[in-house]
């Protein structure tokens, strides 16, 4: 019996066009991670549902807290604030592109 949030209809996933433009970034996001699949591409393997859940909740988490970061370290001219928020809001657009992904999949599955 598999756990509900690892398990992933049987067979290759479907692929559209903007799953193939977010293709490169969301390999490169997954292999950062240390999280490659099997076939170390996601265009033959399927998204978690954990994986999309966990990408939906940093990715936003991520996103928010930088962009404030962002904003705060503008107001008070602190630039290593500003670094902070620009990198973190690339790891909130890497969690979110991951979580598109595989919302994607199973749309149009």
């Amino acid at each position: 019996m598999s756990y509900p949030w690892t398990r992933v209809p049987a067979g290759d996933p479907p692929i559209d066009q903007l799953q193939l433009g977010l293709l490169p970034l969301v390999d490169r996001v997954m292999g950062v991670l240390w999280s490659r699949p099997g076939g170390l591409s996601l265009r033959t393997t399927w998204v978690t549902p954990a994986t999309i859940v966990l990408g939906l909740l940093v990715g936003g988490a991520a996103a928010l807290l930088g962009l404030a970061a962002i904003i705060n370290g503008l107001a008070v001219g602190n630039i290593v604030e500003i670094g902070g928020g620009v990198l973190a809001c690339v790891l909130g657009a890497g969690g979110g592109s991951v979580a598109l992904f595989g919302i994607r999949q199973r749309l149009i599955r």
